[in-house]
């Protein structure tokens, strides 16, 4: 993405394009006048305990609670506390030795207070995900301050344990919040009401939508709002649009939101550029906070890329929550806080911090990996800037990333605070990129993001000259999403991924590979494929864990893939992706 930097200009701000710090990028030397210096800022490798070790996260299940949530009785863990009890060899954090029970049957008993009161209790299993106990939130009362919540844990032997965590139960929005956004952290997704500002209970939000360029594109013309609408959502209101600044003029800035209210469709507010300005932030926030389309904030773009001081993330978030009625001491606001790295593996955790919600840009498409194109030095993992840091693989470093951010979140025993969304690559034929992706390529990266994890996706990113390719095959994603969300958004699912060799069509050998999803609910499983290479080719339907496929498969999305003429299988083309729900026989 292009680094910005701006300046207030009333209750908005300007930016214009900026290098790289000190010529480093990700903490990198990359002109071929630079020596070779190591960037620093890796993640720690945990050190291995030779006997087990248990650790004690426990949080809440949404975030923020409301007074409107005390009623909540038709969802029994919607009000409870999340319970991990992770047994592991790593030394993460939390982590105590533990004498493991001879009986396969043993449990916790754990007890969640505040102040000394107890909140919840109940028996979690050992090397439990994510296990509810419910409480009564009108135990306690709404306030702007967090409550720390304390979980202590017993195993029958006397063993005991201990984590805490934050719970926020806000009041009731005043007149000068006009939307509210939970994290519903059973599953990671957003709880929202109707962008369009009508009344309306919250719906389930999977945010599918590009980073959309403001001043040339967006601010010309206010009918695109409610086009981009149509292609991306005919029957949901599932999906948003995140305006790249500058915003040069608040009256415009207010009708182009205006539109997108007006059309449905949500806000992801980008700050980039002034997100260390105290005083432009309190502006921007105050004027955006009314809005009923308003879903989530966004802070630093790429503050790993250019070194950004290493407390700036954490200060904006907390001063962002604290305009959003939130205690600006941890606890949460009225809305989600995000912002996307760059970088492979540079102060992944104080950047990251300062986020309830982190995207990760992983942009290989049409890019020399290896040797840089604009800088003309080779790239290693501690030279050069190829536009894609530490990627060796293609498609499969989105894998990588995904999956190091994901254990990243864990060892610092943030699982239950934050969550990880995606970037595909929708641009090119600038610097590093040689060409644009096609449409089915920006689709392998989506699926990826999902398959790995990924909430959202928000592809960088739809311009006036955006091939229409792109925005067609992206569309089709977009539309599928009233039929994966009640999977992937379902507490309680059961999700696995895994990655399987694809039977090409061809006599020649293969390396290419399927990435697969599969979210099972009861008697319905939701698969989601793509073929990462360039090649065409097909994978069984035991190879899926269908067994001999029978029952019924109902395609949900399409790519570029489709049930072979066996019944049997599913058949690829190159970079080929899609989704099919499949029903088990004994049930239809």
């Amino acid at each position: 993405m292009t680094k910005l930097t701006g300046c207030v200009v009333g209750a908005v701000f300007l930016a214009v394009g900026v290098v790289a710090q000190d010529n480093t990028w990700c903490g990198k030397h990359y002109m071929s006048t630079d020596p070779v210096v190591s960037p620093g800022g890796n993640f720690p490798i945990a050190s291995t305990s030779p006997s087990p070790l248990l650790a004690i996260r426990c949080g809440a299940a949404v975030k923020p609670y409301l007074p409107e949530d005390v009623e909540s009785s038709d969802d029994a863990t919607f009000v409870s506390i999340l319970v991990d009890t992770p047994i592991t060899n790593r030394n993460i954090t939390g982590a105590t030795p533990v004498t493991l029970p001879s009986s396969s049957d043993a449990v916790l008993s754990v007890t969640v207070s505040v102040d000394g009161k107890t909140l919840a209790s109940g028996d979690v299993p050992l090397n439990a995900s994510k296990h509810s106990l419910p409480f009564n939130l009108s135990s306690l009362e709404p306030r702007v301050e967090a409550y720390t919540i304390t979980c202590d844990a017993t195993l029958p032997d006397g063993q005991k344990f201990n984590g805490t965590n934050l719970l926020t139960f806000l009041p009731t929005p005043p007149a000068d919040i006009g939307s509210v956004t939970k994290m519903d952290m059973r599953t990671g997704g957003l709880l929202a009401r109707p962008a369009n500002g009508s009344e309306g209970p919250y719906e389930r939000v999977m945010p599918i939508g590009f980073y959309t360029q403001y001043g040339d594109y967006l601010s010309q013309d206010l009918s695109i709002p409610a086009t981009l609408k149509e292609q991306g959502s005919r029957t949901h209101r599932q999906d948003q649009i995140h305006p790249v600044p500058p915003f040069d003029n608040e009256t415009v800035l207010n009708q182009v939101l205006d539109a997108m209210q007006e059309a449905g469709l949500y806000i992801m507010y980008d700050m980039r550029g002034t997100y260390m300005n105290d005083t432009s932030v309190t502006s921007q926030v105050n004027l955006l906070k009314q809005r009923p389309n308003l879903l989530l904030w966004y802070t630093a773009d790429e503050p790993d890329g250019t070194s950004d001081a290493l407390t700036a993330t954490p200060h904006a978030k907390n001063l962002i929550n604290s305009l959003d009625g939130g205690d600006g001491k941890g606890g949460a606001g009225y809305h989600p806080v995000s912002l996307v790295l760059n970088c492979e593996n540079y102060f992944f955790t104080e950047y990251s911090e300062g986020a309830d919600i982190l995207l990760q840009d992983t942009y290989t498409v049409g890019n020399n990996l290896s040797f840089s194109s604009v800088w003309g030095t080779v790239c290693t993992d501690d030279y050069g800037d190829c536009g894609c840091d530490n990627c060796h693989l293609g498609f499969e470093d989105i894998i990588v990333r995904m999956d190091e951010f994901a254990d990243r979140i864990f060892f610092n025993g943030w699982e239950l605070d934050k969550v990880v969304w995606a970037v595909p690559q929708a641009f090119g034929n600038e610097s590093y990129w040689t060409r644009y992706p096609t449409g089915k390529e920006v689709n392998v990266q989506s699926v990826i993001g999902i398959n790995h994890g990924g909430v959202g996706v928000v592809p960088w990113d739809d311009t006036k000259v955006i091939p229409s390719d792109i925005k067609n095959s992206f569309s089709d994603l977009a539309l599928s999403l009233p039929s994966i969300i009640p999977f992937i958004l379902e507490p309680g699912v059961e999700h696995s991924q895994f990655t399987t060799a694809l039977t090409v069509n061809s006599s020649s050998s293969s390396t290419s590979k399927v990435d697969i999803g599969a979210w099972k609910a009861g008697s319905k499983t939701l698969v989601l494929l793509t073929n990462m290479g360039y090649e065409s080719g097909s994978v069984t339907f035991d190879e899926l864990g269908l067994g001999d496929g029978e029952g019924v498969m109902e395609q949900v999305f399409k790519s570029g893939a489709s049930v072979g003429e066996d019944g049997k299988s599913i058949v690829f083309e190159e970079v080929g992706s899609g989704g099919f729900v499949f029903t088990t026989s004994d049930t239809v």
